[in-house]
């Protein structure tokens, strides 16, 4: 199957958003960095492409793109290690001036929460600690 991910991402500023998930943690690779986008290492073989509009635009031809903050084009969910990692990382995007997405959410088995970036793309986090049970 496949071994790497990279999800495309349109943003209105660039530096904003490489200063918004820098402040969470996140590092990017300067071989895939210029003024038209830059490729954020998500994790192991996981990286989020974020690509300022017109450039953005380019890849998608005639449709349009996405205004985040009236419709919602893709949920971004990564996993976490721990419901502790889940709060800091939602508080840091909040204190970086993202915003929280919903309340958390605990069934037991999971426990999830989520947080919107500047550009209104909504990132879930979630930590599983076993199977649901029938």
């Amino acid at each position: 199957m496949h071994k790497q991910i990279f999800v495309n991402l349109p943003v209105r500023d660039l530096d904003r958003s490489v200063r918004f998930f820098g402040a969470l943690g996140y590092a990017f690779d300067p071989a895939f960095t210029n003024e038209n986008a830059t490729c954020m290492i998500v994790g192991e073989n996981l990286f989020a492409m974020l690509l300022v509009e017109p450039f953005f635009q380019g890849f998608i031809g005639e449709r349009r793109i996405a205004d985040t903050r009236t419709h919602s084009e893709v949920l971004v969910c990564l996993s976490a290690d721990s419901r502790e990692e889940i709060d800091r990382l939602v508080a840091r995007a909040i204190d970086a001036g993202g915003r929280a997405h919903g309340e958390p959410k605990d069934h037991g088995f999971m426990y999830g929460h989520g947080f919107v970036d500047p550009d209104g793309h909504i990132w879930e986090l979630v930590h599983m600690t076993g199977v649901p049970q029938s």
